[in-house]
């Protein structure tokens, strides 16, 4: 197995003469490390990717590579070179894909996790090994093949992305002046036991208390007339589903409410209680948030499954395979032991819980955060309390936050990328383009400036101390550029928030960070 990685050098600045050749690249790397292969693709010509093709990219020279990293794993990461001009930066993007925790981010792979089944070297490549070991390496090709020092060093990336932006923000400050992480999976002794929790509660599907998939719907619908308005406005988004004092109790069957297509029985009720209820567990330990109001149409993917086993449903991977190496072990068997000894082991050191984040801060590091209020694979409160972990270590050290780490809530916005009810979304990040429709698709169409594209803003704030005081998300009509804009929405830097202050709701000038 190995973890996907691609690294990419942006382009103009200085002339190149070096040649696209494994030869050329072989003197600088040691006996582990091989190149797989090495090739100079034109403008005209795609590359063939495992999650899409891309086209229309400036002439440019690209890297397959190996790394040994023990005797029983490995990882292989890819590395994209200009061959006309640099501009001396270099950025890298992580792994997506979080229901595989990110090993590997080709569709075909996503879900499974065998390859960790007693095998702690690949755990670790996983944890933060493989990104790491990229990151060095890549650097070190990308100043032999350019024969210059790389000025700024960037990375971006959102889910497990997020988490391994995280993980090197805290275990190597010095590896990016600047990170924006999304979604961050960065709680991954909690959440991946939280995952299969959520997808039990809806177990087994002929239960009384098991919720299908059209009332899944008949909630979003109620949830969406309820909450709404509660923001001061009725534009069918809602900025903070947290805030919303929604009434479930609404739709509960009833005698003149009958027909069980359309409402809710008390066991299915608290069913949904349960999955958008904290996990409280014994002793009243919290451990891990619920979903926000709004997020529905992807809470259904995570606890409505066709496949009706009680002992190996969605989510089991992580304790399974990471936690108690037993590919027998029954789903019925987790509760709060699972949580202790997930903490007392952490698989491959992948939990990014270091809230101290001195080291980063005092080297000039620039950290920009953000999560969709309407994601439904993570919840937007696990980053919220990441954020506030951050501020309990560092304010009574006389630290202050905005300084150095800017964290954007984004209402409507699904998991990393998408959004419901035409809410605005894109902000240029990590895998955000390959989610729209269109051909040569980079940075924000129609709005390449710091605040629409949150790659630029991150850029500006390292390289000219020019902190965000605002992120513009767009949402495209039918998500396609081609097709024009259909709104565009202010986010804020938390604690602030976007507030309606009157006129056209689709445009940026209707809401004022306050």
């Amino acid at each position: 197995m190995h973890a996907f990685l691609l690294l990419a050098v942006l382009a103009p600045v200085a002339s190149i003469a070096s040649t696209c050749d494994p030869s050329f690249f072989t003197p600088y790397l040691t006996s582990n490390v091989s190149i797989v292969y090495a090739r100079t693709f034109t403008s005209m010509e795609t590359f063939e990717g495992p999650m899409g093709n891309y086209t229309g990219l400036p002439d440019y020279c690209a890297l397959y590579v190996n790394v040994s990293s023990s005797t029983t794993s490995a990882y292989e990461f890819g590395l994209w070179l200009p061959t006309d001009t640099w501009n001396k930066r270099y950025i890298s993007y992580g792994n997506v894909v979080s229901t595989n925790t990110g090993h590997n981010s080709s569709v075909q792979e996503a879900g499974d996790a065998s390859w960790a089944l007693n095998n702690p070297e690949t755990r670790t490549d996983w944890g933060w090994r493989a990104l790491h070991g990229s990151v060095a390496l890549g650097k070190a090709l990308t100043e032999a093949f350019y024969d210059d020092n790389i000025e700024y060093s960037y990375y971006a990336g959102c889910s497990t992305g997020g988490r391994q932006g995280l993980k090197e923000v805290q275990m190597f400050p010095d590896d990016f002046d600047g990170v924006l992480a999304g979604a961050c999976a960065w709680w991954t002794s909690h959440q991946q036991n939280w995952d299969l929790k959520v997808a039990l509660d809806n177990l087994p599907n002929n239960a009384s208390h098991h919720v299908t998939a059209e009332l899944m719907d008949i909630l979003a619908t109620e949830v969406l007339r309820q909450c709404d308005g509660q923001d001061g406005v009725k534009d069918n988004i809602i900025m903070d589903g947290y805030v919303c004092q929604f009434r479930l109790e609404a739709l509960l069957c009833s005698n003149s409410r009958t027909n069980t297509s359309t409402c809710f029985s008390a066991d299915q009720l608290n069913t949904i209680y349960r999955v958008y209820g904290d996990w409280i567990d014994t002793n009243q330990t919290f451990v891990f948030p619920s979903f926000a109001w709004g997020s529905e149409a992807q809470v259904s993917l995570m606890i409505i499954t066709d496949d009706d086993s009680v002992d190996a449903p969605s989510g089991i991977a992580y304790p399974r395979d990471f936690v108690y190496n037993d590919a027998s072990w029954p789903a019925k068997n987790l509760d709060y032991a699972t949580i202790q000894l997930s903490e007392y082991l952490d698989p491959g050191n992948a939990t990014a819980d270091t809230y101290d984040l001195r080291p980063f801060y005092e080297r000039g590091g620039k950290l920009i955060h953000y999560h969709g209020f309407a994601d439904g694979e993570i919840p937007t409160g696990s980053s919220i309390y990441y954020y506030k972990q951050v501020e309990k270590a560092m304010i009574p050290l006389g630290y202050n936050l905005d300084d150095f780490y800017r964290f954007f809530l984004i209402p409507g916005m699904q998991h990393c990328s998408g959004s419901v009810h035409g809410a605005p979304w894109y902000i240029g990040s990590a895998n955000q383009p390959s989610a729209l429709t269109g051909s040569n698709i980079w940075g924000v169409p129609g709005f390449r400036d710091t605040k629409h594209d949150a790659i630029l803003a991150l850029m500006a704030w390292v390289e000219n101390s020019t902190a965000p005081t605002e992120l513009v998300a767009t949402k495209y009509i039918e998500d396609t550029p081609a097709l024009g804009v259909q709104a565009q929405r202010r986010t804020c830097p938390y604690p602030q928030h976007a507030t309606y202050v009157g006129g056209n709701w689709n445009l940026t000038s209707s809401f004022q960070c306050k």
